[in-house]
């Protein structure tokens, strides 16, 4: 049974920093494609960062220089480290895994089988 569990959101004001991780079971991580993606209210879902079994990365343009994802594969842990924190980027926050690998990944949040259950990041001004 795949189980993806995030930790790590928070309260913090523009300019902050934070971490985000998912604990993953269930499944071979190594071999899997894993992404965080958001929703703020009132707003549709929304890619933010994804990851390839091969490492390989994209990230949508507004988080571009600002955050980085990553993953340890020792731990079974996906990482997504926000540094420069706008008001903009306030939403819930959950991983995601769908079998694939390299270019494969990066798609859309609808190809995304498993998914956590989110941690609330809140930017203030």
């Amino acid at each position: 049974q795949v189980q993806l569990v995030e930790s790590g959101g928070g309260s913090v004001q523009a300019g902050g920093s934070l971490r985000l991780s998912c604990a993953a079971s269930g499944y071979t991580f190594s071999s899997y494609c894993m992404g965080w993606f958001r929703q703020a209210p009132g707003k549709e879902r929304e890619g933010v960062a994804l990851i390839g079994s091969d490492g390989s990365t994209n990230y949508t343009d507004s988080v571009k220089g600002r955050f980085t994802i990553s993953k340890d594969k020792a731990k079974n842990t996906l990482y997504l480290q926000m540094n420069s924190l706008q008001p903009e980027d306030t939403a819930r926050y959950r991983c995601a895994a769908k079998p694939g690998y390299g270019g494969g990944c990066f798609t859309g949040w609808r190809d995304y089988r498993y998914w956590g259950q989110g941690t609330q990041v809140t930017v203030s001004s």
